[in-house]
C-alpha cells in the first residue's frame, strides 16, 4: 500500500508538471475563430489524457526500476507468480472505453457547435487549383487572390477544385476542408472570424510540384474596412483591357506557373513571350502570336513549348472565360514586351 500511495503521488505531481510544460510552450496557433476556441477545448483535454498516460507510464517504470531492483545483499528469491487478474483486465478495458465514449460525445457536441448555420453568413465562393487559390463574392460581384473578411461574422466557403484534390486549411482557424474537381462535389465550410489580423490559407493536401506555394493571404478586418475595400474593388479599379487582363490572370492563379519577371516556372514566362519564336514539342517552330495565345488558352495541351509539361493547365478555361476575358488577357501579355 505504501508503493502504492508513492506512486499515486508521483503521478499526480509529473501529470501536472507536464500539462502545464505543454500548455507554456504553446502547441496551438492562435484562435482566431470562434471554432477554434470550441476545438481547442477538445485539444485540452486530449493534451490532459496524454499527460496522465505519459507519466503513469514513466513513474511506474522508474519507481520500479529503483526501488525494486536486484539487491545483491540478500539472498536470490523468486518473486511471486501471479497468472492473470480478471478484475484488473475488467478495469483496463471498461474505463479506456468510457474515456473514448466520453471523447466522442464531446466530439460530436463540438462538430454540432462549429457547424451552425448564420443565415446572414458571408458568401464566398473558393477555387483551388494547380497551384492558386481564387476567392468569389457573389454578392459584390468581386473576384480576388486574396481572402478578406469581415471580424465576427459568420463565412460560408463553397469550395471546389479546378483539377486534383486539394484541402483548404487556416491553422489558426482550425477548421479544414477537403476541395475536389466536379461541379458535383462543391463543399460546404464555415467559420466565424474573431481576431482581426493576416493570416494564410495553405493547402493541406499534396497536389503537385508547387504544392508548398499553394499560399493566399487572408485578412480579418472590421465590418467597416471590409466594405472600405468593396468599394475600392467595385470603384475604382482601371478598366482598361490590360488592368483587365492582369487582374483575371493574378486571380485564377496564371501566376502560380507563369511568371512577368523573365524567371522559369512551370509553364513559359510572359515577359517578351509574345512576338518571341518558340520550338514546340513537336519540333515545329512557331511565332507567338494573338491566335497562338488564345488557342493555348482555350486547348492548352495542342501546341506545348519544348520544355514544359503537358496535362498542368486547366482543360476549361473557354467555359471558364469569356471571349472578352480571354482577349483581356492577351492584351495584358502582349503588354509585357
Amino acid at each position: 500500500m505504501k508503493h502504492f500511495t508513492i506512486v499515486s503521488i508521483l503521478v499526480i505531481l509529473l501529470t501536472v508538471f507536464v500539462y502545464v510544460l505543454l500548455q507554456a510552450v504553446g502547441l496551438l496557433p492562435t484562435q482566431a475563430s470562434s471554432q477554434a476556441v470550441i476545438i481547442d477545448q477538445l485539444f485540452d483535454i486530449h493534451i490532459g489524457i496524454i499527460s496522465f498516460l505519459f507519466s503513469l507510464i514513466v513513474v511506474f517504470i522508474g519507481y520500479s526500476f529503483i526501488v525494486f531492483r536486484r539487491n545483491k545483499l540478500l539472498p536470490d528469491e523468486e518473486g511471486q507468480h501471479i497468472t492473470g487478474s480478471s478484475k484488473l483486465e475488467i478495469v483496463w478495458t471498461l474505463v479506456p472505453l468510457a474515456v473514448v465514449i466520453f471523447i466522442s460525445y464531446l466530439g460530436a457536441i463540438s462538430l454540432a457547435e462549429t457547424r451552425k448555420i448564420d443565415p446572414q453568413a458571408l458568401e464566398v465562393k473558393v477555387t483551388g487549383g494547380q497551384w492558386y487559390w481564387s476567392f468569389d463574392y457573389p454578392d459584390y460581384g468581386i473576384t480576388s487572390d486574396a481572402l478578406y473578411l469581415p471580424v465576427d461574422r459568420q463565412v460560408k466557403l463553397s469550395l471546389t477544385s479546378m483539377d486534383v484534390i486539394h484541402s483548404f486549411w487556416v491553422p489558426e482557424f482550425r477548421v479544414k476542408q477537403d476541395v475536389l474537381p466536379g461541379e458535383n462535389l462543391v463543399k460546404e465550410l464555415r467559420f466565424t472570424p474573431i481576431e482581426t489580423g493576416d493570416f494564410m490559407v495553405l493547402c493541406a493536401e499534396l497536389c503537385g510540384g508547387a504544392h508548398a506555394y499553394m499560399n493566399s493571404p487572408v485578412k480579418v478586418v472590421t465590418e467597416g474596412e471590409f466594405q472600405d475595400w468593396v468599394d475600392e474593388e467595385l470603384g475604382n479599379f482601371p478598366q482598361d483591357p490590360e488592368s483587365l487582363g492582369e487582374r483575371l490572370a493574378k486571380n485564377n492563379g496564371c501566376f502560380g506557373c507563369h511568371s512577368v519577371d523573365g524567371k522559369d516556372g512551370v509553364g513559359p514566362t510572359w515577359k517578351g513571350l509574345y512576338g518571341s519564336e518558340k520550338t514546340l514539342v513537336s519540333g515545329e517552330k512557331i511565332m507567338v502570336d494573338e491566335e497562338y495565345l488564345h488557342e493555348s488558352i482555350v486547348n492548352p495541351n495542342s501546341q506545348i513549348v519544348l520544355g514544359y509539361p503537358a496535362n498542368v493547365m486547366a482543360q476549361n478555361y473557354s467555359e471558364l472565360f469569356t471571349d472578352e476575358e480571354i482577349n483581356n488577357i492577351i492584351a495584358f501579355i502582349k503588354s509585357l514586351e
